[in-house]
């Protein structure tokens, strides 16, 4: 919601803290997937709020670096809020990322 400072003007809302854009990625991804995030592991202003890379396991498997992770896009805006998300890639859990 905007502000109006003592000058009557009215000035957009500040962007949360880079800490709390993380912890809502994960926590706001994690509610709509039914599932417990593994990590944020990387995280971005934007003009308009926050990119957030999520990364969330999607089918547990033995032995555990078998396990299928899934690495989220998440958008938010300047107040932490989920705006929207996108799966970029999938992958094991033992996987390296080559040339990356």
């Amino acid at each position: 919601m905007p502000r109006t400072d003592t000058s009557g003007t009215t000035e957009p809302p500040r962007r949360v803290p880079a800490v709390q854009a993380m912890r809502g990625a994960a926590r706001q991804l994690g509610e709509l997937l039914g599932a417990a995030p593994e990590r944020v592991s990387a995280l971005q202003p934007t003009p308009d709020g926050w990119l957030a890379d999520v990364e969330m396991v999607e089918l547990e498997r033995v032995p555990e670096t078998m396990t299928i992770l899934a690495t989220y896009r998440v958008t938010l805006d300047s107040q932490g809020q989920l705006l929207g998300y996108e799966r970029q890639r999938r992958y094991a859990r033992g996987q390296l990322d080559r040339g990356r």
